[in-house]
């Protein structure tokens, strides 16, 4: 049972799970062959504006955890709720093309399935149970 991150760019690993692309958009310059992505959860993304918003910048990060956050409880519902019926026996691994390990949607959607997986429940994307 485990949720991990991975840059596209990285090589997959035999222990990597099902590999989700969490991205809106393919990551640049790699074939999909080479990538080994399971599931490509574009609804999962983080809305165009949200995305441009954030640019990639680190003092940004808590307020766009905030506002995607809000995106997913309004949007990500079922395959977030798929992906975690899946972590729960095995381990998935959401991939993501940013440069920034530490700052991505891909850590986002990460911590909140770990909270899930701790026992929230089914909380929302807000930390709310429902």
């Amino acid at each position: 049972m485990a949720v991990r991150t991975k840059r596209a760019y990285e090589t997959s690993a035999g222990d990597d799970g099902l590999r989700v692309l969490v991205d809106r958009y393919w990551p640049r310059g790699l074939r999909k062959d080479a990538a080994k992505i399971d599931l490509h959860a574009t609804d999962l993304a983080p809305s165009g504006d949200l995305r441009r918003w954030f640019d990639h910048d680190p003092e940004r990060f808590e307020e766009f955890r905030r506002r995607y956050l809000e995106e997913l409880d309004r949007g990500g519902g079922s395959t977030l709720d798929d992906l975690l019926e899946r972590a729960r026996t095995g381990t998935v691994t959401l991939v993501y093309a940013a440069r920034d390990t530490e700052h991505n949607n891909a850590v986002v959607i990460a911590g909140l399935m770990e909270e899930r997986l701790k026992g929230a429940g089914r909380a929302s994307a807000k930390g709310k149970a429902t």
